[in-house]
């Protein structure tokens, strides 16, 4: 899609990206697969069908899954006695790639093999992988993975559903004792869906062992009516992915068999009689749960390669439209040469591309957690907590981005045939579903805060009472004009000099550590009391700080993702590209900092003359990598196919050259009509 119709020879001052060969860093360990998904992909059978009505788009949707089924390669994560390849990082690159036909198609393909099947068979025995798998994975059960209730969202472990053992009949009575306890927001459960995945909380011998998961067919599928004792309800439009009939379900005392309880973690015994393999009910719950994290690190991928089709679609727009008079009294500008135009898109480019390296590396933990090379306890708890801290960065990045591009494109922006506004209604659920994006970012300042906490296992009181005399000490020291005059006086009032450290990467590094470790320490000790108090007030500490819990959260997803992009450039071989893609991991970084001002001049970790110096050294990054845009949007190797949007097409550029032609001819012809302003000056 590039506009560039000649290519220069790099230098250091001008540097040329090798488009070919950053594509090839950015497509990552599994680059034949996302190709191989992407040529597939451009069938347009599977693409959106915009302007259908609800009932269409839920039957093209379940039309296009079988096509999945049948020709996409969709079952890479089973093992291979079921079909599959075991290929796990292979599986999402694959699959989040689906987005680029239909967020819709997507979002159906992830509950049918990413949460349904895959309930089967990370929760199931090979009793289940035998007899349930087969239907789930070739579609012939179109599945609903029924977890959420209408009163209990994210909160899972308290859930009113119930599967109360019966030990005359050996069998579970689910139950949905109360309106809130009803299983809600389902993918598949308005129409499609003749079997789910139910969780409830699991009671025999009058003991509630936790939530637990049970496999219950739902429809007869010959006539698609309910089966006895379970009911439901269409949740009806939403305000966008309404490919996927989502509905509710409820369940009055149905009985599902001993059997089709998915007991890897829990089973229940002839007599009722309950054994784990896990004695804790915490951990237990939560090993349950982390076998599904694949859907937070789906969403991430698919969120960036959202992002990634956004900034295709404004840039190439933003390179080819005219707009507003400049220098020349006969051209007008091109959009991405104004100032604030630049100022909005180039930075939400690099943080796509933050998030793009952050993405590979997460999906490679995922992998390797997976694929059992790194499957210890502290490896799942890494990979849950990577994923929580960046499926909400990514998501809320991409509705960001998507509105952001939306308006830069102006009126096109907002025809439908341009995808912007569809994909924007579609993503937006993306930061609530699979884990609301506040609630996953309190659990990673919880890791945070216990791995702080794990500095002082082995410290006596006088050691932690150093520890804390040293902070304050810091903090002092840092919130005392000596830092910034120091940082004054290396600076000399020389903002080259200062733009200089902030370049460095070292200096971007600290500042964007210190700021973590900084606010995990503050809360920490906010939040020490609580260990001894009541249990009313060390709620409300908790309560108190959870502001600050979620900002730490939010800075620790800034550094995953500065990291990950600096850890990318040593990726890209070729000097001249890895000189663009360092200016913009530098934009990256000082675009946080920038965010982050007043944290840093309040805490003392930046003079005002340095602070100054943020917004003016990231103003001369977006000069710098002005002419690189459009290659940096192209390496991401989508094309005309996939983007699917009539502005990034070539009209635009076409129809400004027509009407430029056509004032040219008019200058020519000496025929051009005179300025009303030009007749009263003479």
């Amino acid at each position: 899609m590039s506009t560039t119709t000649e290519r220069t020879r790099p230098t250091a001052e001008n540097p040329v990206v090798d488009v070919r060969g950053l594509e090839e860093v950015l497509l990552g360990r599994w680059a034949d697969i996302r190709r191989t998904a992407r040529a597939f992909l451009t069938d347009p059978r599977l693409h959106r069908v915009e302007g259908q009505t609800m009932a269409q788009h839920r039957e093209t949707v379940l039309a296009q899954l079988r096509i999945l089924a049948r020709e996409g390669d969709v079952l890479r994560a089973f093992p291979p006695a079921l079909g599959g390849a075991d290929d796990h990082g292979g599986s999402l690159a694959r699959f989040e790639e689906t987005i680029v036909a239909d967020p819709s198609l997507q979002i159906k393909a992830g509950v049918q093999w990413g949460l349904f099947a895959s309930a089967i068979l990370h929760l199931g025995t090979a009793d289940h992988h035998a007899r349930l798998l087969p239907g789930a994975m070739s579609v012939d059960v179109p599945g609903v993975f029924a977890m959420t209730e209408t009163g209990h969202g994210s909160d899972v472990a308290s859930i009113g559903t119930t599967a109360t053992y019966d030990p005359e009949t050996r069998e579970f009575v689910l139950h949905t004792p109360f309106r809130g306890a009803w299983k809600d927001y389902l993918g598949n459960a308005a129409v499609h869906g003749t079997a789910a995945v139910v969780f409830a909380q699991l009671v025999t011998r009058g003991v509630n062992h936790g939530v637990h998961a049970f496999y219950v067919p739902l429809r007869d599928p010959a006539t698609g009516g309910f089966l006895p004792g379970i009911g439901g309800e269409d949740d009806g439009l939403k305000g966008g992915l309404n490919g996927i009939d989502n509905g509710r379900l409820h369940f009055d005392h149905v009985r599902v068999p001993r059997a089709d309880l998915l007991d890897r973690y829990g089973r229940v015994a002839e007599d009722g009689t309950y054994s784990s393999p896990i004695t804790s009910p915490g951990r237990r719950f939560f090993t349950m749960l982390s076998t599904l994290v694949q859907g937070r690190v789906s969403l991430d991928g698919a969120a960036v390669n959202t992002s990634k089709l956004a900034l295709i679609i404004a840039v190439t727009y933003a390179n080819q439209r005219r707009q507003f008079a400049g220098g020349s009294p006969t051209e007008e500008v091109v959009l991405l040469d104004h100032a604030e135009h630049r100022r909005r898109l180039l930075p939400l480019l690099a943080q796509t591309y933050a998030q793009a390296f952050a993405h590979e590396r997460l999906l490679e933990t995922f992998h390797a957690v997976f694929s059992g090379t790194a499957d210890t306890d502290e490896d799942r708890q890494d990979l849950e907590t990577i994923a929580a801290a960046l499926k909400p960065a990514s998501t809320w990045h991409a509705l960001s981005t998507l509105q952001t591009a939306r308006e830069a494109c102006g009126g096109a922006g907002f025809l439908t045939e341009n995808r912007l506004v569809s994909l924007r209604a579609d993503l937006d659920v993306y930061v609530t579903f699979e884990g609301d994006n506040t609630v996953l970012l309190q659990l990673v300042a919880k890791r945070l805060l216990a791995d702080h906490s794990r500095e002082f296992k082995d410290i006596d009181a006088g050691g932690v009472a150093r520890y804390v005399a040293g902070r304050a000490a810091d903090a002092a020291m840092y919130r005392t004009p000596l830092v910034r005059v120091v940082q004054t006086l290396a600076d000399g009032g020389d903002r080259r000099r200062s733009a200089g450290q902030l370049r460095d990467t070292e200096t971007q590094r600290e500042l964007l550590t210190d700021r973590v470790e900084t606010m995990v320490a503050e809360v920490a000790a906010a939040l020490r009391p609580a260990a001894k108090a009541s249990r009313a007030e060390a709620s409300r500490l908790f309560d108190e700080n959870q502001h600050a819990l979620i900002e730490c959260a939010r800075a620790h997803a800034d550094l995953l993702q500065w990291e990950a992009f600096t850890a990318g450039l040593a990726k890209v071989q070729d000097p001249s590209t890895r000189q663009v893609l360092t200016w913009l991991r530098d934009l990256f970084g000082l675009t946080v900092v920038e965010r982050n001002l007043a944290w840093y001049l309040i805490n003392g970790r930046l003079s005002a003359g340095r602070a100054r110096t943020v917004t003016s050294y990231i103003d001369r990054l977006l000069v710098r990598l002005r002419p690189h845009a459009q290659d940096l949007v192209d390496a991401f190797g989508y094309g005309p196919e996939h983007v699917r949007a009539a502005i990034a097409s070539g009209a635009e550029g076409e129809r400004q050259r027509e009407a430029r032609e056509h004032y040219r001819r008019l200058r020519a012809s000496g025929t051009e009509p005179v300025p009303e302003k030009a007749v009263r000056s003479s």
